[in-house]
Formats: structure tokens, C-alpha cells, sequence
């Protein structure tokens, strides 16, 4: 069953037009009889068209991903959604009580406490006081703030509100439940802790409409998405193909990073000039087999003769630590000095031993390992490793592999 149906949804804003807007109505209509064309001509150019002919459906039980450049239209159809502005032209057809979270502040009363703030919300989903008690202790286990309960949320801070507002929205049990970004305001952990509370929403046959620019969440998460690009819906379908579409827009998230020495980040010692993660040919790439290596490459300056340790550290769409890695394990690199030059240094992550998904890739340079880093990209680059569908795998290795790493080990069995 479709809960929702948009269709040829948009949304204007006037612009630059602050004389016009004081005109009454028999001006407007004065203006329009003597010189039509002129009229079209003015109004038209003072509108900002955040969204412009919007399409797609979702079903019941679907998470669908909504990604896009910062002034794609994201936030403003989620607010249309979520029934706090209205569109201009076209509809949107909920079906199934909705809860929304699209920032902080909003569906809290700052006056109350955070347990009167949980009921208050309960009520405008339509449930009884029984059934929110009989999620009350969940909500509150789950967004950590016990002791402050009985205090009034407006002296939250940003961490603790967005802790308590996904944590009553995701419990509250809601048909539909929409998240834009703002589980960016959270820790890792917390974050970690929320994909995994919305995968169980999904799996219970709730829908949820996720927004973020954490294309490592959209794709563990989301079974659909759609890619919009000033107001328009450039692409939908298959999670991994929109994601890859976003991925080569101008602005994306993408494999390589580079600065200009002043810009650079890092100290009178080390600056970093570019982090690159590179296929076997050495071509920057998004998207990597699993059966190919990885390359992750750093060229950084070194402005005065020093020491230097590079490290990098991989996560996984999940938020995990994947591994470290560093140069130290061979003594010959701890005690190497560098001249004054631009240097760089590669490491090479075997094939075969990530599994499928989406990792970020944090960088660091260091003159004095005793010391914090000299240069930080945090994070720096991404990248995903795929495995093709191969006949062999799809007979004898169907569904998704679970872990972290997969690597292809030998095994033998003998007759004892």
C-alpha cells in the first residue's frame, strides 16, 4: 500500500520584490489589464522555485533516502510533508499518522520538562496515556538523560534534545517517521545508535524518510532513494545507483580532497596538500571492487625538516572503526627526518578484505607521536566497495554478508 503520494509538488518563495509586495489587489489587477505580458514577466522573476514539479510514491514499510546538495529542496519537502508549509502547486497524499524531526527545537515545548514534552507528544500522535507509559522507560533508556527528566528542556543542550526527540519520535511508534540531518548534532555513538533504532522501525513495517549527507547511513539504511537537484528530482530507483549519481555532482562527497597551502590544514611543520583514495591504475575512484585493492594516497608539504607519521583511520556506514593504520610498525619510519619538499606516501588495503559498503576515510600527519597531530582531515575522503552479482555468488553466496571485513581466507578439510 502506497502511505505516500506526491505528485507534481512545488513550492515558491517571493524574492526581491518588497516594493511590489505592498501592492492591494486592484493594483495588481490594474497592471495585469494594461500590459499582461509585462505583469507574467515581473512576477515570475521574483520567484524562487524550491521545488518544481516533484514525483514519487513510497510504500508501506520502505525507507527512502532523500539526498541532494545543501539548496536542493530537501528540508522544504520534508516540511511540506510533514504539514508545516504548504505547497504551492500539487499534493501530497499522507496516509498514517507522521512524526517528523527535522531540527532542533522543533515539537518541544521549551517551558516544559523532557517527561512532559515525552506525554505532550504522545497526545498529538493520537495515543493514550496508557500507551505512551508503556514506552516511557524505553524513550528514557534510550536517550540518556535520566537525571535531567524533570528539568525543562529549553536548558538542554543541543545533544541532549536531539537525544529525547528521535528517542520519542522513533517509540512513539508513528506509521511514518521522517529524519532530516539533525542526528548530525549527535555523538558517533549516538548516531551509531539511532541508524540501528530506525533499521528495527523499518523492520517492524513503519516507513521512514531519511535526509542526510552521510551517504556511508543512506546506503546501509535506505532500500530506495531519490536525488534532488534545485528543486527537481534528478534521479530514483536502487539506493547504490542514486548514490552514485550524487556522488558525481559537482559538491558531492567524493574520493579525493585537495587545499592550497594556505588554506591547508595542519602546522608550521606539516600541511596536508591533498588525501586521494586510488584504484590499482591509480585513477581517483568512488567506487572500488571488492576484489581490487585499495589505495589510500596523502601529499602533504613539509615546511621544515621533522619527522613525519602518517595515519588514517577507516569507518564503516555503520560508524565503526574499521582499523587504523600507520607506518610506526617499521622502526625505520619512526625515526626518518624529512627536508623541507612536497612528499607522497601510499598505503595500499589489500582486495579482498573489506566487505560491501561505504567507508569514510579520517587523515592525519605527525611530527611527534607524543604529541596531537600536527595536521587533521577529519573526514577526509570516501569510498565504496561493491561486488558484482556473479553467477557463482548469486547461487552459493546469496543475500548480504555481515562484518566489518571479509576476507577471502584458504580452507582445506581432510578425512581424519
Amino acid at each position: 500500500m502506497k502511505v505516500i503520494e506526491v505528485e507534481n509538488l512545488s513550492k515558491s518563495y517571493r524574492i526581491g520584490l518588497r516594493k511590489e509586495a505592498y501592492f492591494s489587489l486592484r493594483e495588481d489587477i490594474s497592471n495585469f489589464i494594461r500590459n499582461p505580458k509585462d505583469w507574467i514577466k515581473n512576477r515570475s522573476k521574483g520567484n524562487f522555485w524550491a521545488l518544481d514539479g516533484v514525483n514519487f510514491s513510497v510504500e508501506e514499510g520502505e525507507v527512502l533516502g532523500i539526498i541532494g546538495l545543501n539548496g536542493a529542496g530537501k528540508s522544504t519537502l520534508l516540511k511540506i510533508l510533514s504539514r508545516i508549509t504548504p505547497p504551492t502547486e500539487g499534493r501530497a497524499v499522507i496516509r498514517g499518522r507522521v512524526r517528523s524531526l527535522l531540527e532542533v527545537g522543533t515539537g518541544f515545548h521549551p517551558e516544559l520538562t523532557g517527561r512532559e514534552n515525552v506525554y505532550l507528544n504522545g497526545a498529538i500522535l493520537g495515543m493514550t496515556k496508557k500507551e505512551i507509559e508503556s514506552k516511557f522507560d524505553e524513550i528514557v533508556e534510550f536517550a540518556e538523560i535520566g537525571q535531567f527528566l524533570d528539568t525543562p528542556v529549553k536548558r538542554y543542550s543541543s545533544g541532549m534534545y536531539v537525544r529525547l526527540a528521535f528517542s520519542v519520535a522513533a517509540h512513539l511508534e508513528p506509521e511514518i517517521l521522517i529524519i532530516d540531518e539533525v542526528l548530525a548534532v549527535g555523538d558517533t555513538a549516538f548516531q551509531k545508535k539511532c541508524l540501528k533504532r530506525m533499521e528495527g522501525v523499518a523492520k517492524g513495517g513503519r516507513t521512514v524518510l531519511f535526509v542526510s549527507h552521510n551517504m556511508s547511513a543512506v546506503s546501509s539504511l535506505c532500500n530506495k532513494a531519490i536525488l534532488l537537484s534545485q528543486g527537481k528530482i534528478k534521479k530514483q530507483g536502487r539506493t547504490d545507483e542514486v548514490v552514485n549519481e550524487y556522488l558525481s555532482l559537482d559538491g558531492g562527497s567524493s574520493s579525493q580532497i585537495s587545499w592550497s597551502l594556505e588554506d591547508a590544514p595542519g602546522s608550521d611543520t606539516l600541511k596536508f596538500k591533498s588525501v586521494k583514495a586510488v584504484n590499482e591504475k591509480g585513477e581517483v575512484s568512488q567506487n572500488i571492487k571488492k576484489e581490487d585493492p585499495v589505495i589510500v594516497q596523502f601529499e602533504f608539504w613539509c615546511l621544515k625538516k621533522s619527522k613525519m607519521n602518517p595515519v588514517f583511520h577507516i569507518y564503516n556506514q555503520f560508524g565503526s572503526l574499521v582499523f587504523y593504520a600507520t607506518n610506526l610498525h617499521d622502526k625505520k619510519w619512526g625515526k626518518k627526518e624529512y627536508a623541507p619538499g612536497l612528499y607522497k606516501c601510499s598505503c595500499r588495503i589489500p582486495a579482498n578484505l573489506l566487505n560491501e559498503g561505504t567507508y569514510t576515510v579520517n587523515a592525519y600527519l605527525s611530527s611527534d607521536i607524543s604529541m596531537p597531530a600536527d595536521a587533521i582531515a577529519e573526514p577526509a575522503v570516501f569510498f565504496r566497495i561493491y561486488e558484482e552479482n556473479s553467477e557463482e555468488r548469486i547461487i552459493y553466496m546469496p543475500g548480504q554478508h555481515l562484518g566489518a571485513i571479509r576476507p577471502l581466507l584458504e580452507w582445506q578439510t581432510e578425512k581424519l
